[in-house]
């Protein structure tokens, strides 16, 4: 079984122990945390393979948590636990650096085959034995540095989005499925959630695109998939 230190943050005491109990069950640490201040702390001192991130907690909530923890451990994979489902909710989550959003209740072998996909991105330096840089139009991405750059300035993205985008740049002017971008970038488990992969594309725009609402890099292939213009 894969081992891992996983960070626990969620002020429910219940929700701390079953989540705990089920994560040593996969062979998975844990350390716990009840609020946000508190999860920081701790993530400041020890090194965590992951953490689940609930929303709502009492003082410091879990997205201004997780706009802290990712300035501070940017590769550190982070998944939110909610049981809020809207749009706009997991736009904000994805915002503030999350690399998943699960919503609760939840299937339990689920969101270990969530956590397990996000550790291995997170320990891969580069995808598919291609260590090249990309070049496209002004968008560069170093699959080796995990540093991606739009007319050399700076722009960060979230693990799960860096890997999204190196999907989409490495087949540059070929539409690529849904359903292929869903099981290489989170996992055979979810091959079917357009949506989640939707609101995704919507966050990548934001970031690469200089008029997102026209995008000239991240197209869209009508009831098919996405596509990265090779000649923007």
């Amino acid at each position: 079984m894969e081992s891992g230190l996983i960070l626990v943050v969620d002020d429910e005491d219940s929700m701390r122990r079953v989540l705990t109990g089920v994560l040593g069950g996969f062979g998975f640490k844990t350390e716990e945390a009840a609020r946000g201040e508190e999860a920081l702390e701790l993530a400041c001192g020890v090194h965590f393979d992951a953490v689940l991130l609930d929303i709502n907690m009492p003082g410091m909530n879990g997205i201004e948590t997780c706009r802290i923890l990712r300035r501070l451990r940017p590769r550190l994979p982070i998944l939110m636990l909610s049981a809020r489902d809207t749009e706009h909710d997991k736009v904000e989550a994805f915002d503030a650096g999350a690399d998943d959003y699960i919503t609760k209740p939840f299937k339990l072998r689920e969101l270990v085959a969530r956590i397990r996909a996000a550790m291995r991105w997170a320990r891969t330096p580069a995808q598919a034995g291609n260590t090249s840089v990309l070049r496209i139009g002004d968008i560069e991405l170093d699959p080796i540095r995990h540093t991606t750059k739009k007319a050399n300035r700076p722009i960060h993205l979230t693990p799960k989005e860096f890997k999204l985008t190196y999907q989409l740049m490495t087949f540059a002017g070929r539409p690529v499925p849904h359903s292929r971008l869903l099981n290489s970038v989170w996992g055979p488990d979810c091959g079917e959630e357009i949506d989640y992969l939707r609101t995704f594309m919507h966050q990548l725009r934001k970031k690469l695109e200089d008029d997102p609402s026209n995008p000239k890099y991240l197209l869209t292939d009508a009831n098919y998939g996405y596509r990265f213009a090779d000649h923007p």
